[in-house]
């Protein structure tokens, strides 16, 4: 199989990846829950991965990164605990459900309020806009680091001054670019960075995380075991283990910890040129086959490994699954969770194919993936046609292959 699906879960990982994760499996007990040589195993091997994660975000004290199960369960810790009634919050059409959904629910449950800089046809944004849509009473920004359906990467460093300037606090979501690029929480100036581990950083999913300011308090969000202070009638606030109710993914994190530690022997720069090359291979080649269209990838100042693309009108679950069927490629097709930026965008209906690229794929794979959109093409979107051979169906439609996968 080609896989082009990285955006949603990397599936080429680091030898060093699986083999920590067998290691962990078969040696360690539960961080904090002992004194015994299993727990201690376990409880090293998290702090080395806070140290690490630490250090590629930039973040000042390995104790300010707080480990869970995703970008999703950070993302919702952070905005729902640092956005409160009568609050006002800015957030961009970029985003993904995953930042969506918790604003709303503080909206419609917390009586917060909320503004949405929305995102031009072209997939940029107007940072001028931006300016205009903070209030007295404006307290959080939740900014999308890079479009997960174009790759767009947006310049937060700047959008994060004027929030700083209004007096807001700044929730980065960096699912898509942790490992891809460069992300320093203290250059961009931001207060949470929250990150997955399944993606760029190449470590299992059911890991993720937060880096959180040393000025910047989130309450707990889940409360339970934590393995101090257990006769406290309240969770305890210290980090990290406000954050971190419960028995950690230790197994997880030990590989997490493995990839992040690849990303910094290889050098991230090193692996996102590589990663740039090919994507521009790819695109470059699909905009010269007739009856493909383009979606976004140059409105930011840098891009992560991303093609978006349509064969036509045709729908693009159809596009997709014929790409997995009788090419073996994996791709995403549908709403991609980010219902704001396919309005923006005019593909609510029909969605798109997102083509996702990391370091470990090759230019021959690249070259196999356009012989075959230049097939489909030529199939579905015949030259002599006036329309597409393959009609178009709703992008949020259940029955359509690849419509609606979960997560980004």
């Amino acid at each position: 199989m080609i896989y082009f699906d990285n955006a949603a879960t990397t599936l080429m990982k680091p030898p060093s990846v699986p083999q920590a994760v067998a290691q962990a499996i078969t040696s360690f007990g539960g961080v904090g829950r002992g004194a015994h040589q299993a727990s201690i195993a376990a409880g090293t091997t998290v702090y080395r991965a806070r140290d690490a994660i630490a250090s590629l975000f930039g973040c000042t004290d390995p104790r300010r990164v707080a480990f869970s199960v995703n970008a999703t369960a950070s993302l919702n810790a952070a905005i729902r605990g640092m956005l409160h009634s009568g609050d006002h919050a800015i957030t961009t059409a970029a985003s993904h459900n995953s930042v969506l959904r918790p604003l709303y629910y503080q909206v419609d449950h917390q009586g917060a309020e909320l503004s949405v800089l929305p995102v031009a046809r072209d997939a940029s944004i107007d940072y001028d806009a931006y300016v205009r849509l903070f209030q007295p009473n404006t307290r959080l920004v939740v900014l999308t680091h890079a479009s997960n359906v174009t790759g767009d990467v947006y310049d937060v460093a700047r959008m994060a001054r004027v929030a700083h300037e209004h007096g807001a606090c700044v929730v980065l979501d960096c699912a898509q670019t942790a490992g891809s690029i460069s992300v320093d929480m203290n250059k961009l100036g931001v207060d949470v960075a929250v990150f997955t581990g399944h993606k760029g950083l190449f470590g299992p999913q059911g890991t993720g995380g937060m880096c959180v300011s040393e000025h910047t308090t989130i309450p707990p969000f889940i409360v339970g075991g934590s393995g101090i202070r257990s006769y406290d009638r309240a969770h305890p606030p210290v980090m990290p283990e406000a954050l971190e109710a419960g028995t950690l993914n230790a197994h997880g994190i030990a590989g997490l910890l493995a990839g992040v530690e690849y990303l910094q022997q290889t050098g991230i720069e090193t692996l996102h040129e590589r990663t740039l090359a090919l994507t521009q291979r790819l695109e470059v080649g699909a905009a010269s086959i007739n009856g493909i269209k383009l979606y976004g990838g140059h409105a930011g100042h840098d891009r992560c490994g991303i093609v978006a693309l349509n064969v036509g009108d045709c729908d693009s679950a159809r596009v997709s699954d014929m790409l997995s069927n009788d090419y073996d490629i994996a791709t995403r097709a549908g709403a991609h969770c980010a219902p704001l930026m396919h309005q923006a965008l005019g593909t609510e209906h029909q969605g798109l194919v997102r083509m996702s690229l990391s370091s470990f794929n090759t230019e021959q794979e690249v070259d196999v993936a356009l012989n075959a959109l230049e097939d489909i093409a030529h199939i579905v979107f015949p030259p002599s046609a006036n329309q597409c051979a393959v009609p178009t169906k709703a992008a949020d439609n259940q029955s359509a292959p690849f419509a609606e996968a979960a997560n980004n």
